[in-house]
């Protein structure tokens, strides 16, 4: 199995741990402990997987959003468009 190229055994697949790692042992940054998130940042978080679930499902509900917003958009403008008989 693959290993990270920092200095402990973390598997390529857990992608979000080794950006933490790397993020500890490079740069010298520690996660905030869970008293110091506050605001948004406690829900909307790269720290823990709770935070960067909820980045994921905000992510997909913009996404939808979108796409159902342009799907009306193109529906009411084929009733408007369509020739009258």
């Amino acid at each position: 199995m693959p290993t990270s190229p920092v200095k402990t055994r973390i598997p390529l697949t857990s992608f979000g741990h080794l950006i933490t790692e790397v993020k500890r042992q490079l740069f010298g940054i520690e996660a905030p402990a869970s008293s110091e998130l506050t605001g948004l940042r406690k829900y909307f978080n790269s720290y823990t997987l709770q935070g960067r679930r909820n980045c994921v499902l905000a992510t997909y509900g913009v996404l939808v959003l979108s796409a159902a917003a342009y799907m009306m958009h193109r529906q009411s403008k084929k009733e408007t468009s369509s020739p009258t008989a």
